[in-house]
């Protein structure tokens, strides 16, 4: 599988593209005219910087307005093309891209469209190139690949071949199973892209929302399973349009851009039987049955905070490290580690970042497998020096410099708090609170690496999204979209910060980069467990009486029931499944803050009508604390 992607899908000028393209691991370049016009170098210098990369021209786009055109239009546009060939051979460019005419002038009609192109593709074959034709969306008469390939098809000229782009297929919700008649040999490039499901102008949405595969709503893979089964062997490119990957880094754009691909082409391999499909080797998606630990980064001080505060809510020192100024704290199936080492990764994390979350621990079914198919993705293997009586535990650097460790049921790793940690005497814990497991983890991160972080996770494990939502800060909107398995074992949700007044914004910036912002703890009765956090001496966060004023309008609430809601902080929601309950910390650091939630019936959600009134009580809590309101 060669793997391309069109310049204009990151940011930076034709040399800062080009070298990151060709770092990210591509095979090569489409370049698009845009960026050569702009850049001040010759077409031979171009052609030559591409191959000093490592990189090949896969293709030269767009050549616009071309077929149907009256005349003196139509000998214009062959003029035109003949001084593109003549730029292309100097560049050593050999495929051209010719989108279907959006012009108001052009003139309907298959067979003169054929006509020009079989012309086109006699001019072409005298420069040694190929015109692919590609149909777009919003085409004056030509917008479905069908209509496209029934041209090139009565073309018939070798050097005249159909150009196919997902986006412009699935945003008009063509099947796009209609490709699988189309010979393999007839489609000269595939280009990809995915895209959100919006409903709005196809030309605005195409130039402003394109996202990478598996980043947006679209059937990317239905669309690539037709191609694949067509015998097509050829470039797959991806061609994005989006405001955001314009302002954003090229080599993380173009890192996640290589990453789609084999996520893509992976996804293809399993469910088109039948078919090969160059891609490399890796392990399926992999099932996670849980969050295993959260580990924190800390010094000894604010160790102490963090753990008088796990010790309200019920937690218990159960461990010590045998080599290590390591913790553990439990209680149900939940397993926090403090970890205040002078030496290793943690301490690095704590140094840059001050107390933060720097390890994730995942309960999977293979660890090493996880591994495999993360490095296959082009995550970075995690190694430090392992210490007396420590385990090699299999683990990848994750995103906002944190890391994700994997445990199995295999030998060792199934006993590693046994064999880590020495047990700790409990005399004078606190009592237990009924907090049974992690509910979700709440990772925030600016808006624009969402969804860098979303094909992450959707790419290494067995998950899925869900829709977006928006939460309402008084200082802003704060994009949120969770990442779920089927059976709740694991879920994320991803917060993406628009502005540093958010209090999202503010744990960003103030810690210094993205990271976990909140842990949400399960209960299976929250009144139980309010009781037994009162007598820990546990401290809600405090919630405005308005609000609860407000949920009784909302859902006409029993009087007792709403009152014990009040009168614990708790906030309610519910849907046509179930019923949701949440209760929260008061904030610590910068925004870190803990949350304990029930679940009942079927409720899936996570509360996001309730995100502006716990914000807002948070920054009274951040007020009163003497620290900047935001």
């Amino acid at each position: 599988m060669k793997t391309a992607i069109a310049t204009v899908s990151i940011a930076g000028d034709l040399a800062e593209k080009l070298s990151a393209i060709a770092a990210a691991g591509f095979d090569g370049v489409e370049i698009f005219e845009n960026d050569f016009l702009a850049f001040d170098r010759s077409p031979k210098d171009v052609g030559q910087m591409v191959r000093d990369h490592g990189l090949e021209i896969s293709l030269f786009q767009p050549f616009r307005d071309f077929e149907g055109m009256p005349e003196p239009q139509r000998s214009r546009t062959f003029a035109r093309a003949e001084r593109k060939f003549d730029l292309m051979q100097e560049m050593g460019a050999d495929l051209v891209l010719i989108c279907s005419n959006v012009s108001p002038i052009a003139l309907g009609g298959i067979d003169r469209a054929a006509d020009d192109l079989s012309e086109l593709g006699d001019l072409a074959a005298r420069s040694g190139i190929r015109i692919g034709y590609e149909a777009l969306a919003w085409g004056r008469f030509v917008n479905d690949h069908r209509d496209a390939w029934e041209i090139v098809r009565r073309a018939d000229h070798p050097n005249v071949g159909l150009i196919l782009d997902s986006f412009h297929t699935l945003s008009r919700k063509i099947d796009p199973d209609s490709i699988r008649a189309i010979p393999g040999d007839k489609i000269f490039f595939v280009q990809l892209a995915d895209a959100p499901n919006f409903n709005m102008d196809l030309l605005y949405w195409s130039r402003h929302f394109r996202n990478m595969p598996g980043e947006g709503d679209l059937d990317v893979t239905g669309f690539m399973r037709a191609v694949a089964a067509t015998g097509y062997d050829g470039v797959l490119s991806l061609e994005i349009f989006n405001d955001q990957f314009r302002g954003g880094s090229p080599k993380s754009i173009a890192v996640d851009g290589y990453r789609s691909l084999l996520y893509l082409m992976d996804q293809v391999r399993r469910t088109e039987p039948g078919i090969r499909i160059p891609v490399p080797e890796m392990p399926d998606r992999v099932p996670v049955a849980g969050i295993e630990f959260v580990e924190f980064a800390a010094d000894r001080k604010e160790a102490t905070d963090l753990s008088a505060m796990l010790t309200t809510l019920g937690f218990h020192k159960a461990g010590k490290h045998v080599s290590k100024e390591v913790e553990l704290w439990r209680q149900g199936g939940i397993n926090i580690v403090i970890n205040t080492d002078p030496r290793g990764f943690a301490h690095a994390s704590y140094i840059s970042h001050g107390t933060n979350v720097c390890d994730i621990g995942l309960k999977v079914a293979d660890a090493s497998a996880t591994v495999a198919r993360a490095e296959t993705l082009g995550a970075k293997i995690f190694e430090q020096p392992v210490g007396p009586g420590e385990l090699k535990i299999p683990a990848i650097r994750a995103l906002g410099g944190s890391v994700i460790h994997f445990v199995d049921d295999s030998k060792d790793l199934s006993r590693v708090w046994e064999i880590e940690f020495e047990p700790v005497d409990q005399d004078g814990a606190t009592g237990d609170a009924g907090l049974l497991r992690i509910d979700h983890l709440a990772e925030t991160m600016n808006y624009d690496e969402m969804l860098t972080w979303l094909l992450f996770y959707r790419s290494i494990f067995d998950t899925e999204k869900t829709a977006m939502v928006d939460v309402i800060d008084p200082a802003g909107l704060v994009r949120s979209q969770a990442i779920e398995n089927d059976d709740g074992s694991l879920r994320i949700t991803l917060n993406g910060a628009e502005n540093r007044r958010t209090l999202a914004g503010h744990f960003i910036s103030e810690g210094f980069g993205s990271g976990v912002q909140h842990i949400a703890f399960e209960t299976a009765d929250i009144f139980k467990t309010v009781k037994a956090l009162q007598a820990n001496g546990f401290t809600p966060l405090v919630i405005s009486p308005n609000y609860y004023d407000d949920l009784d309008a909302r859902f006409g609430l029993e009087e007792d029931f709403l009152n014990d809601l009040k009168n614990s902080g708790i906030l309610y929601d519910r849907d046509e499944n179930g019923e949701y309950f949440q209760l929260y910390s008061p904030t610590y650091g910068e925004g870190f803050f803990f949350e304990i939630v029930e679940r009942r019936g079927g409720y899936k959600g996570y509360g996001a009508a309730n995100a502006q009134f716990r914000i807002a009580a948070q920054k009274r809590h951040f007020r009163a604390k003497g620290m900047p309101a935001r």
